[in-house]
């Protein structure tokens, strides 16, 4: 009988250790091995809002969507300022581009002395803006057919601006002094027609200043010179 006992009370106490064995892996004590985490998942709950250390990387690097977007913009701006310059078919508002021409000038032709066989043509802003007077006057005497070649030595540094009341200057060779042209008449109209700001172009009204009542003769060897500043340079050739 006392044997008895002694297997239950030995029972008895097995069970109280298998009890307090399963409480402790309840969470109550000691940890349970197969519960341990991956090292991935450790590195994984390091990381802020969830994400991974890869997640992570690829977010500082590439920034947010609107961060993006806000790139693209900042770097298009900057492109537009960089090529902005390339708009500059703006002229420059210090810059004149209108021609002179018979609507904003009053032009003179007279012979004279010296040299022989010239005349000089004189241009005068009458109007109340600058103007330019670009490459040389293109003459025609009563109704010729050709056009008096420019004397390309007499080729000015820069266009001739004029304010508002100053002149400038045009010689004209009408014949050769030795004779050697040929085709020689005498002419009782001319007409001086302007050019625009390039070559050839069409500047505007031509002018048609009076000339003397007996005329003025010319021949083939007639040429005109570039408009200039000053009469003497308008002489010289």
């Amino acid at each position: 009988m006392r044997t008895s006992r002694i297997r239950l009370v030995a029972a008895a106490g097995a069970v109280l250790a298998a009890l307090a064995l399963t409480a402790c892996e309840d969470g109550t004590g000691t940890q349970d091995e197969g519960a341990s985490q991956p090292a991935g998942a450790t590195e994984n709950a390091e990381t802020p809002s969830g994400g991974s250390q890869a997640d992570k990387g690829r977010s500082t690097g590439g920034g947010t969507a609107e961060q993006d977007k806000a790139g693209d913009k900042t770097g298009g701006k900057g492109t537009s300022a960089n090529t902005g310059g390339d708009s500059g078919d703006s002229d420059d508002p210090g810059v004149t581009r209108l021609s002179c021409n018979g609507s904003n000038t009053t032009v003179d032709a007279q012979p004279v002395s010296r040299p022989v066989n010239h005349m000089l043509i004189t241009v005068k802003n009458s109007g109340s803006q600058n103007c330019n007077l670009t490459y040389y006057p293109v003459l025609r005497f009563d109704e010729m057919q050709w056009v008096p070649q420019p004397v390309e030595a007499s080729k000015p540094q820069a266009v001739v601006t004029l304010a508002p009341g100053e002149t400038a200057y045009a010689g004209v060779l009408l014949s050769a002094a030795d004779g050697s042209g040929d085709g020689g008449t005498t002419a009782h109209k001319l007409t001086v027609a302007f050019q625009g700001n390039t070559p050839d172009s069409d500047g505007g009204p031509s002018a048609v200043p009076a000339l003397p009542a007996d005329g003025v003769y010319y021949d083939s060897s007639m040429a005109v010179t570039y408009w200039q500043q000053s009469m003497d340079d308008a002489l010289t050739y």
